[in-house]
Formats: structure tokens, C-alpha cells, sequence
């Protein structure tokens, strides 16, 4: 792609400064004390970092989820700074994130245009609800236009070693991307078998092999944990445990069900879920218990957590759970594999619009997203149909950019997924919109009596 020569008038730094300020206040005000969501898993992975280890050994083993956002919080931990402070760090990930896709914008796009689109980023409504949590989400996003930057630079006609340093740069970010969500480990491995088919059929490409360097470099800095994880379970390529869960929620056959994911089904189901029909959870846990029951009929399992007749402990992100739900998993899309894909249709809805969720009362928050993300949809319909029409001419970094997004968006589907999945490639359908709509549109408004 040839760049444009960047002509800044303003620091990009100074241009979304007032929305790091932003940022901030937000965090301040809708922070809570009270640990939410996921916040206790990585705090705890935190705390284990500091004290030398991540999971504790098998059976007890841990890997939820990989060390790419204890590692961030690590540092806090040790320190004993309070946790707000983990949280304010948000701000600056989402306010770095903003001048990182205005700058790749203005390599394709003319500078106002650059501006808007990186506005729209900047005040995505879908990342505030995560931005007050010390959750790996707004970090994620974050890293993509970062990821961005690197792959605009990296497949340009400037000096082969600028061209170099980009490419190491897009395989560490990458990297580390994967460490953060191990779904993205996936997206590597098979964007490096697909590249290596065409590097075989295309030996004179130099950017298929470029791209091979990047997917490699990124696997090379997720191979610490790959070691690890083999080292404690014994299993290559082993990114998570948790895995299992997820598709068995996916692959729920019934009907009152969309193949949303629910929370640990042994939680006392006299206090049930924010936003849950009441009763629902007794529905959930006397559909579901009996397949969770099947985690403990091991024998080693049932030595663990089973004493005098009754479960005790949450064997919940272990080998053991990871492996039954897979194997439920499994059978339920084998049996009813028209209601699996009803799920994954049901779970495209629920990444873009947050609906349908299963048992769940109505509320007008769901409204919230329908202005800003039915443009998105729109826009996205209008760019597939001229990015098809005009493949050739595309620029090279955006037929992989559109390809990275897309393996990353289908595997989503295939596991329970929630709108702050889909908010983590939002900022490259931003640049891809970006870039189909300054080449193919142009607006001349006029007034005629």
C-alpha cells in the first residue's frame, strides 16, 4: 500500500487528550469497590504471579485464561496498590488506542476523515461498560489498533528496514494479543497453516512470507506459555481450559435456550442472576446439573470435591471440567446439530446487538447499541459487496487485516460469546470502512427549488 505523506496540524497526543481526561472520570465515578465479573480470576492469577507460579499444580490445576492481563496487573499487586489504580490504566490503554488508529488512518484517509472515524472509536458506547473493570477487554481492544499501526507500516514501499522493525512489531503485539485472549492463539495457528499453503503456491510473494514472519514471531512469544501448559497438562497448543464451558453452553439443545453462557449452575440459586427471570436459575440448574454432575464421576474427581455426599470446592476451570463439557459438547451438536446452528446465529446477534439472551428480562438498555452498531452492520454489507468487486485493487495489509477478523469473528461464534467479543475487532471494521468508503463514495450535497 502506498502511504500518503502525513501532514499532522494538530498532535494527534493533544487531539484526544480530552478524552483521556474523559476516561478517567468515568472510571472514577461508575468504579466500584466490590470485585465484578471476571475481576477475582485475574487478580487471583495476579497474585499467584507474584508469588512465583500461575496455577497451582494438578489436580487443582487453573488455566482459565492465559497470562497476558495478570502480567499487566502483577506489578500493582506486588506494590499493594489499591485496585482503582488497575482500573485507571484502562484510560490510558483506550486513550493510546485512539491516536494509534487516527495515525494508520491517515496513511489512507484524508485527515478530517481520519478524525471522525477515530472519534467514533474513541467513544465506542459498547468499550464503556468494561472500562470501569479490571478486565482484559479494554486492553484487548487496545491492542488491535496497535496491531493495526504496525501491519499499515509493514506492507509499505519504505525502507526495508523500517519495513523489518514493523513486522516484529505486529508479531510481538500479536503475541501478546494471544496471551491476553487465547481465542486469538487459534486465529495464529490457522492463519499460519493457510499462509504456508500459500507461500507454497506463491513462492515469489514477498508479502505471503511476510506475513509468515509475523504469524511466527507472534507464535514464538506465546511459546513460554505453550511450554507451560504442556509442562501441566501434558497437552500441545493448550491455550485454555476453558474452552469446554463455553461450547457446552453454545451447545445447549433446548428450545428455551440460545446458547448464552450462565454462571456456575452449584451457586445458590436463592440469589439468581442480575437481569434473570425469576425462577430461571432453578430451570438452568435442573436441565444442567446433571451433565456438571458428570465433572465429578471420576474417581480422582470424586475424592477431591465430593465428601459425605455433597460437592464441595469448584473444580470449574480444571482438565477434569474442560474435558466432560468438550465430550457433552460434542454429543449435543451430534444430536441436534440444526439447534447448535440456530446458537451460533442467536450468538451473532448477541456480539452485535446483545440479544437474544436466554431467561433474561427485557430491559431498554438493549437499545443502546442498535444506532451505532446497525451502522457498522450496514456499513460492513456495503464494504463486503465493494471489497469483493474490487479485491485486486484492495491493498495487500487489508485483505490480511479482513481475514485476521474474520477467522477471529467465526471462531467467536462457534463458543458462547458476548458483545465485548465483538467489540474487540471493532476497530478494524473502522479502518476497513474507513478505507472502502474514501475510494468508492463520494457526497455532493445541493438544494434545488
Amino acid at each position: 500500500m502506498e502511504l500518503k505523506r502525513i501532514n499532522t496540524v494538530t498532535n494527534p497526543f493533544l487531539l484526544f487528550l480530552p478524552f483521556l481526561v474523559f476516561y478517567i472520570v468515568l472510571i472514577l465515578i461508575y468504579a466500584t469497590p466490590d470485585l465484578y465479573g471476571d475481576e477475582s480470576r485475574y487478580l487471583l492469577f495476579a497474585t499467584n504471579l507474584t508469588n512465583g507460579f500461575f496455577s497451582p499444580p494438578p489436580p487443582f490445576l487453573d488455566l482459565g485464561n492465559g497470562p497476558g492481563y495478570p502480567l499487566i496487573m502483577a506489578p500493582f499487586v506486588a506494590l499493594k496498590l489499591p485496585l482503582i489504580s488497575v482500573k485507571l490504566l484502562n484510560a490510558l490503554f483506550y486513550y493510546i488506542s485512539a491516536v494509534l488508529l487516527f495515525k494508520a488512518l491517515q496513511t489512507i484517509v484524508p485527515y478530517k476523515f481520519a478524525v471522525t472515524i477515530s472519534f467514533v472509536w474513541a467513544l465506542y458506547p459498547n468499550t464503556f461498560e468494561q472500562i470501569p473493570y479490571a478486565i482484559s477487554e479494554v486492553f484487548a481492544s487496545s491492542l488491535i489498533p496497535l496491531f493495526i499501526f504496525c501491519i499499515t507500516f509493514a506492507f509499505n514501499n519504505v525502507s526495508k528496514k523500517i519495513v523489518n522493525r514493523y513486522i516484529i512489531a505486529a508479531g510481538l503485539t500479536l503475541g501478546y494479543l494471544a496471551l491476553t485472549k487465547p481465542i486469538f492463539g487459534y486465529v495464529i495457528l490457522t492463519m499460519i497453516f493457510g499462509t504456508i499453503v500459500l507461500v507454497i503456491i506463491n513462492r515469489k510473494s514477498v508479502n505471503y512470507k511476510r506475513i509468515l514472519v509475523i504469524l511466527l514471531i507472534a507464535l514464538g512469544v506465546t511459546t513460554p506459555w505453550l511450554a507451560y501448559t504442556y509442562h501441566m497438562s501434558g497437552r500441545i497448543f493448550y491455550w485454555s481450559s476453558f474452552g469446554g464451558n463455553n461450547l457446552y453452553w453454545m451447545s445447549s439443545p433446548y428450545e428455551s435456550e440460545y446458547g448464552d453462557w450462565h454462571s456456575n449452575i452449584f451457586d445458590d440459586i436463592n440469589e439468581p442472576a442480575e437481569g434473570l427471570i425469576p425462577g430461571s436459575s432453578k430451570i438452568i440448574q435442573s436441565v444442567h446439573q446433571k451433565d456438571f454432575e458428570k465433572i465429578f464421576d471420576s474417581p480422582e474427581a470424586r475424592k477431591l470435591y465430593i465428601k459425605n455426599g455433597e460437592v464441595h470446592g469448584k473444580p470449574y476451570t480444571g482438565l477434569i471440567q474442560d474435558d466432560v463439557l468438550k465430550r457433552i459438547a460434542c454429543d449435543n451438536i451430534k444430536s441436534h446439530p440444526f439447534k447448535f446452528i440456530q446458537n451460533c446465529v442467536s450468538n451473532v446477534g448477541r456480539m452485535i446487538f446483545n440479544y437474544p439472551t436466554s431467561y433474561t428480562l427485557q430491559k431498554p438498555s438493549t437499545l443502546k447499541r442498535l444506532p451505532i452498531n446497525g451502522i457498522l452492520l450496514v456499513l460492513s454489507l456495503f464494504c463486503c459487496i465493494m471489497t469483493v468487486t474490487y479485491w485486486r485493487k484492495v491493498s495487500f495489509s487489508l485483505h490480511f487485516l479482513l481475514f485476521f477478523g474474520l477467522i477471529y469473528f467465526g471462531g467467536s461464534i462457534l463458543g458462547s460469546a458476548e458483545p465485548r467479543m465483538f467489540t474487540v475487532i471493532v476497530p478494524i471494521l473502522l479502518f476497513w470502512i474507513a478505507y472502502i468508503l474514501q475510494r468508492t463514495v463520494k457526497i455532493k450535497s445541493s438544494f434545488t427549488e
